[in-house]
């Protein structure tokens, strides 16, 4: 496990040799997910940060009249629930799902923010935890703009449009389903599917699952 931390953002330029130390101090933990499966839910009083050592967890919304909204999705290497392990009095706000069969590492907020560093790599750690937290921040203002455009397709040629230049690529990969994509979207499924369709007739894009090539340069 080891290694495979330290080629994290959260634990990186921490030192090999400190991670046993840590793991005692910060009382980590490592549990496995089904597809599914409901590692916090709304409501719930955190206080361990996750980190997605496999697979992937989604972060989801569901209203008193069961729309669903998605909120992002932690890929392998990403944390989750930082916000609400470091303010443990604040509930959570959303579920997180195990979007696929994933594997969690559990590190101790409190442990990691309340005591005396025990070394180097700690300090390295909060440092690291404050630059995801900011990168977060960021990726819900990026949610918001793509939410923003009144029609269907003006959403989707913002989020394509963002992807285009974080994969640095006409051809794309995202994270989604075509449901998980109208829910981030805050759209409803059947007119998004019509939509790309349409999209696609009018030569935009052309895709394959969750592959798509963008056809002209999306500004």
């Amino acid at each position: 496990m080891q290694n495979h931390i330290l080629n994290t953002k959260l634990f990186s330029g921490c030192a090999k040799e400190d991670i046993n130390e840590l793991e005692k101090r910060l009382d980590f933990r490592v549990v496995r997910y089904g597809k599914g499966s409901v590692i916090y839910a709304e409501g719930d009083a955190v206080t361990d940060i996750g980190l997605v050592l496999s697979g992937s967890v989604r972060l989801e919304h569901t209203d008193l009249w069961g729309n669903k909204s998605i909120l992002g999705i932690t890929a392998s290497g990403g944390v989750f629930a930082e916000a609400y392990a470091c303010m443990p009095d604040v509930p959570m706000m959303v579920d997180a799902v195990a979007n696929e069969e994933c594997e969690v590492l559990f590190i101790s907020a409190p442990k990691l923010l309340g005591v005396h560093p025990a070394c180097k790599s700690q300090g390295r750690l909060i440092q690291n935890l404050l630059l995801i937290s900011a990168a977060k921040n960021q990726q819900l203002s990026r949610r918001s703009l793509h939410t923003s455009p009144k029609t269907i397709r003006g959403r989707l040629l913002s989020y394509f449009s963002e992807q285009v230049v974080v994969q640095k690529s006409g051809k794309i990969k995202i994270p989604f389903d075509r449901q998980q994509l109208a829910d981030y979207l805050n759209l409803d499924r059947s007119a998004l599917s019509k939509e790309l369709g349409k999209m696609r007739k009018d030569g935009l894009i052309a895709f394959h699952k969750n592959i798509f090539e963008i056809k002209i340069a999306l500004t």
